[in-house]
C-alpha cells in the first residue's frame, strides 16, 4: 500500500452507516483481538476457513449492491455471541448453522446471537444477507468508483466496509467470489476463473483463490474491461485487466511483467500463487495496491509521463508484495514494516539495475532523513497510531524507505550471502501464513549464527537511528519527512 495524500482527508464515518433489520440484542459489545493500532479489528473465538461472497451489481456505481456473504469457520473458544467486522451496509438477515439468528450493530461490529452456545472445535457456518455500499467518501476505503464501474482498495482496515468478515490479516482464509453484473460489463476477482453463466441481461462470474488470503487483499473489479492473458515463468497464467479503450496504449507496460517475475524469482524463489496480473483502473486513487494475484494500479501511473525506470520499479514493488505481505502476511499491523520495507527494498534494487540510481545513494538519503521519519511516524516496528479520522496515515515514509533502511543495515551486518538465504527462507517458511517481527528477528539470528536482538532493538524500536554498519561517515539530521521517490506510491 502506498503512502498517500488520502491521510489528510476525512476518514471513517462507518458506524453511522450500518443499518440493521432485526430485534436489537441487549448491550451489544464491539470486540477485537487487541491489535495495538486497530484495537477493535478482528474478532476472538473463531478461525475463518473460507468466504463465499456473492455480489449483484446493477450498473450504477453509486448505489448499493445486494450481497450474500457466507463464512465457514471453526470455533476456537466458547462463544455465546459472534462478532463480525462490518461497518457499511444494510443487514437483512443472519443465519448461524442454518438457523435464523438475532443481530445488532455497535461501532464497526455486527454482533450475532447464535441459537446455542458454541463449543471449541465445532464447525461454524454464518450467512449474512446484506448490501455493500460504494457511496460516500472514497477516502474511507473499500469500494473505489472508477470511470466505468468499481474496484476494491481495502488496506488497511476497510474490507469490512464491503462485506462482513474477521477483518485482520492474522486470520487468512480461502475466497470464492460470485459477481453478477450487466452482460456488457466484465467482472474479475482474486484467483482463477471458476465459471461464467449468462442469465438474460446479466452474467455471473465466479472466481476462487487457491491459497488463503487476508481480507485486506480482496479484489473485485466490475467495468468495461478487457482481460489480456499471457504466460509467466514455467507457464504461469498471467491476466491483466484494463479499460478496453486503453488496451493498446497500456500493452507496452503489461508485457514487462514476465521478465519482472523472473527477476523477483531470482531474488527470493518461486512465485507463491496461482496467477498474477495488473488491474488498471480509470480512477485517481493516489496509490497502487498489492491485492492478491491482481495488483491494483491507477491508469495515470502509466500515462502520466513518469520515467520508465520509475514506473517499472513501482510495478516491481507491488509484485514483491505478493511474497512479502500477501503470501507472508503481518500477524499484527505493527509488523507492517515487513511488508513495505521489503517491497521498497526490491523496488530500489530493481531501479538500480534499470537506470534509477544506486541503492547505496537511496539508502544514504534515507539514513539522513530517518530520524525525522521516526519522530513523525514512530520507529519502523512500533509506528504511531493513525491520526484520528485519518486511518490511512499509518502509511508514512518510515514504513517505506525507513524500513528498507533496516534491511540495508541488516545486510551490512550479516553479509550479502546470509541476507539472501534469510530472504528466501523467510518466504518459504511462512508461505500462506502470518508472521511477526519476532519471527523475523529469530530467523535472522539463525542465519547470522548469533543473537541479533540488540541490533534489531535499535533499528526497529529506537527513537534515533543507529550508526550504519560499514558506513561510519553517514550522518542523519535531514528535515522534511517525505518519501524519496517523488510520488506517493506503493
Amino acid at each position: 500500500m502506498p503512502l498517500t495524500s488520502r491521510r489528510r482527508r476525512a476518514a471513517l464515518l462507518a458506524a453511522a452507516s450500518l443499518a440493521l433489520v432485526a430485534a436489537a440484542l441487549p448491550d451489544p459489545e464491539p470486540l477485537g483481538i487487541g491489535d495495538r493500532l486497530f484495537p477493535e479489528l478482528g474478532n476472538p473465538g473463531y478461525d475463518v476457513l473460507a468466504y463465499d461472497i456473492a455480489l449483484a451489481y446493477g450498473g450504477d456505481n453509486t448505489k448499493p449492491l445486494n450481497a450474500v456473504t457466507k463464512i465457514t469457520a471453526r470455533v476456537t473458544e466458547p462463544l455465546d455471541r459472534i462478532n463480525l467486522d462490518f461497518a457499511k451496509g444494510r443487514v437483512r438477515s443472519v443465519e448461524v448453522d442454518g438457523v435464523a439468528a438475532d443481530f445488532a450493530g455497535k461501532h464497526e461490529d455486527l454482533i450475532v446471537q447464535p441459537p446455542r452456545r458454541l463449543r471449541p472445535g465445532a464447525p461454524l457456518h454464518i450467512t449474512v444477507r446484506h448490501t455493500s455500499d460504494p457511496a460516500g467518501d472514497p477516502d474511507d476505503g473499500g469500494w473505489v468508483r472508477t470511470a466505468d464501474g468499481l474496484a476494491l482498495a481495502n488496506q488497511a482496515d476497510a474490507a469490512h466496509r464491503v462485506f462482513p468478515a474477521d477483518d485482520h490479516p492474522s486470520d487468512k482464509a480461502y475466497f470464492t467470489f460470485r459477481i453478477t453484473a450487466p452482460a456488457k460489463l466484465t467482472a474479475v476477482a482474486n484467483g482463477l476463473p471458476a465459471g461464467r453463466t449468462r442469465h438474460g441481461a446479466t452474467t455471473t462470474w465466479t472466481y476462487r483463490t487457491e491459497h488463503p488470503m487476508a481480507t485486506e487483499l480482496a479484489q473485485v473489479s466490475i467495468g468495461r474491461s478487457t482481460v489480456l492473458e499471457r504466460s509467466g515463468p514455467r507457464g504461469l497464467p498471467l491476466r491483466d485487466v484494463v479499460p478496453t479503450a486503453d488496451r493498446t496504449e497500456l500493452e507496452p507496460w503489461l508485457v514487462k511483467t514476465p521478465d519482472q517475475m523472473t527477476w523477483m524469482e531470482r531474488q527470493v524463489g518461486r512465485y507463491p500463487f496461482e496467477t498474477y496480473g495488473l488491474l488498471i483502473a480509470d480512477a485517481e486513487t493516489g496509490f497502487e495496491l498489492e491485492t492478491q494475484t491482481l495488483s491494483l494500479f491507477e491508469k495515470s501511473l502509466f500515462t502520466g509521463g513518469y520515467p520508465e525506470w520509475y514506473v517499472d520499479s513501482v510495478m516491481v514493488h507491488e509484485l514483491a508484495h505478493q511474497w512479502f505481505g500477501d503470501s507472508v502476511s503481518p500477524a499484527a499491523w505493527s509488523d507492517l514494516w515487513l511488508n513495505e520495507g521489503h517491497a521498497t527494498w526490491y523496488e530500489a534494487r530493481y531501479a538500480q539495475e534499470h537506470g534509477g540510481g544506486t541503492l547505496e545513494r537511496r539508502m544514504r538519503e534515507a539514513y539522513a532523513r530517518s530520524d525525522g521519519w521516526r519522530a513523525d511516524g514512530g520507529p519502523p516496528a512500533y509506528p504511531h497510531a493513525p491520526a484520528p479520522g485519518q486511518k490511512i496515515s499509518l502509511f508514512r515514509p518510515v514504513v517505506y524507505d525507513g524500513s528498507a533502511l533496516v534491511l540495508y543495515a541488516l545486510r551490512q551486518e550479516i553479509g550479502e550471502a546470509a541476507f539472501d538465504r534469510l530472504e528466501r527462507l523467510w518466504v518459504r517458511l511462512h508461505r500462506d501464513g502470518s508472521a511477526t517481527t519476532a519471527d523475523f528477528v529469530r530467523l535472522a539470528s539463525t542465519m547470522a549464527g548469533r543473537d541479533l536482538g540488540d541490533f534489531f532493538d535499535g533499528w526497529l524500536y529506537a527513537e534515533k537511528t543507529p550508526p550504519m554498519p560499514g558506513h561510519p561517515d553517514w550522518r542523519g539530521g535531514a528535515e522534511a519527512p517525505q518519501a524519496l521517490d517523488g510520488r506517493e506510491t506503493a
